[in-house]
C-alpha cells in the first residue's frame, strides 16, 4: 500500500516526455520543450480527467492545425496492440490524452476519428471517447458499431457494449440507442456468446446497467430459450442489481438457468 501512486500523478512532465518523444518521430517539427513546460504547468494541482485534457489540449496547441495531419501522427506513435485482456489502463494509460483529443477535437471529420478510436481501443480503450460520437451522429455510429461486434479483435467487440452502456463508470449517464434499449440489446445479441471473458463482461455489465431503467424489457429479452441458452454466467451477472432486489421475475429466472 505504501507504493501506491494515485492515477492522476501519472499525468503529468514525464508522460508529456514520453508522449513528445514519440510524437517527434513523426513529427520533427514538434516543439517538445513548450509541450512539456506548459503541460508540466497546467496540471499542477489538477484531478484526474482535467489533467488528461490539459494534455490533450496541449496537443492540440503543438500538432498541426489540420486535424487530419495530427490525428495521423498520433495514431502513428500508439505503438503495438495489446494482445492480453488486461493492462488496457496500467500499460495504455498514456494514450488517454490521445483519446481525449480524438473526443474533443474530431467530431468535424467523424471517419477518420472513428478510425482513430478503432485503433486506440486495441492498446488504450475508446469507450469514453466515442460518446459524443454516439450523440453527434446515431446512425452513423451504430453502422460502425455493427461491424465492430464482429471484429476479431476483442477489444473492439468490448468497445461495442462498453462504449454504449448507459451508465458507463467515470462517464456521464447517456440514454438508451435511439432512447430505446431494444437497440442496445440488439448489440449485445450479437455478443451475447462471445468467446472472450472481457467481452462477456462488459455484456453483463450493460445488462445491469440497462436493468436499472428497463427491467421488465430486459427480462423479456433474456426469456427467450435461444438468449438463455448463450451464457448463465452473463445472465446471473448482468442481473445482480435485480437479485439485491428481490426482483421476484429476476429470481424465477434466476432459478430456472442453475
Amino acid at each position: 500500500m505504501g507504493n501506491y501512486i494515485p492515477l492522476k500523478y501519472y499525468f503529468d512532465k514525464q508522460l508529456a516526455i514520453r508522449l513528445s518523444t514519440l510524437i517527434k518521430e513523426h513529427d520533427s517539427q514538434f516543439d517538445a520543450t513548450t509541450f512539456i513546460y506548459k503541460v508540466e504547468q497546467e496540471v499542477e494541482g489538477k484531478k484526474l480527467k482535467a489533467r488528461v485534457e490539459v494534455i490533450a489540449d496541449q496537443l492540440a496547441i503543438h500538432l498541426p492545425y489540420a486535424y487530419l495531419s495530427a490525428v495521423t501522427i498520433l495514431i502513428n506513435t500508439l505503438g503495438e496492440e495489446n494482445p492480453t485482456e488486461q493492462g488496457m489502463f496500467t500499460n495504455g494509460y498514456h494514450l488517454m490524452p490521445v483519446a481525449k483529443f480524438v473526443e474533443k477535437y474530431g467530431l468535424e471529420d467523424f471517419d477518420l476519428s472513428m478510425q482513430a478510436l478503432y485503433e486506440i481501443t486495441k492498446r488504450h480503450t475508446s469507450e469514453y471517447a466515442i460518446r459524443p460520437y454516439l450523440q453527434s451522429d446515431m446512425e452513423k455510429s451504430l453502422h460502425y458499431l455493427h461491424k465492430w461486434m464482429k471484429d476479431e479483435n476483442a477489444h473492439v467487440r468490448r468497445l461495442v457494449s462498453e462504449g454504449t452502456r448507459p451508465r458507463l463508470p467515470w462517464a456521464k449517464k447517456i440514454a438508451p440507442l435511439k432512447n430505446d434499449p431494444q437497440n442496445n440489446l440488439s448489440l449485445l445479441e450479437g455478443l451475447w456468446k462471445d468467446s472472450s471473458p472481457y467481452v462477456q463482461k462488459s455484456v453483463a455489465n450493460h445488462i445491469n446497467d440497462l436493468t436499472k431503467d428497463s427491467p421488465e424489457i430486459v427480462l423479456l429479452w433474456l426469456k427467450e430459450e435461444c438468449r438463455i441458452q448463450g451464457s448463465n454466467k452473463v445472465i446471473r451477472h448482468g442481473l445482480r442489481t435485480l437479485i439485491k432486489q428481490k426482483d421476484s421475475e429476476a429470481l424465477r429466472l434466476l432459478s430456472s438457468i442453475n
